[in-house]
């Protein structure tokens, strides 16, 4: 199971990362916190002092038609926000 799926680059992901030294990625909804901050430790070499997850829903959409109602949705995301220790950091833009 790859936990970490790839780091959000966003307006408010970098500013957290000036702000506090926190990075947010995309990860697998059935990871838990211990893995995340063992993945991130592993394939970034740094020292996870916390982390955040968040739980986004699946947003559902509905549309009619000829054929009737039309219903879609996206998938269940998970976010990950991972505060580093001290004097740490990532260099996500190279990976």
């Amino acid at each position: 199971m790859s936990v970490i799926i790839k780091p959000v680059i966003s307006e408010k992901a970098n500013y957290l990362t000036d702000l506090r030294g926190a990075y947010s990625f995309l990860v697998d909804t059935k990871a838990n916190k211990i893995q995340i901050k063992n993945a991130v430790e592993e394939a970034y070499g740094v020292k996870v002092a916390d982390v955040r997850t968040m739980i986004y829903a699946p947003k559902v959409s509905a549309k009619y038609t000829k054929k009737g109602l039309q219903v879609g949705k996206t998938n269940k995301l998970k976010k990950a926000v991972v505060t580093l220790a001290e004097g740490e950091v990532i260099d996500i833009f190279s990976v």
